[in-house]
């Protein structure tokens, strides 16, 4: 599966506003929920980190670089794709 941060060029200026867009949807609380998904998977301090920067500016990107904004989007692909995962497995057990 190709995740959706993949295919964005941080040089071109519309694809940017797009994953400006994209962060600026995430609300706090969102963060917080993917930055105990982050710690309970071990996913590594750097991407905790840039999680926890990332909810500090909720709804404020134009304050993150655009690597910063990327990096962020690409772990909540991970995170997101991970509790899906999870969530099949779950139904596969119960069936």
């Amino acid at each position: 599966m190709e995740e959706r941060v993949e295919k964005y060029d941080i040089n071109d200026p519309t694809d940017l506003d797009i994953m400006r867009n994209d962060f600026d949807y995430i609300t706090s609380k969102e963060w917080k929920e993917y930055i105990e998904w982050a710690e309970d998977k071990n996913m590594g301090y750097k991407n905790i980190n840039a999680l926890k920067s990332a909810e500090r500016k909720a709804g404020i990107s134009k304050f993150l670089s655009a690597k910063m904004v990327r990096w962020c989007l690409s772990i909540v692909d991970r995170v997101e794709e991970a509790k899906e995962e999870a969530a099949k497995k779950l139904e596969d057990e119960d069936e």
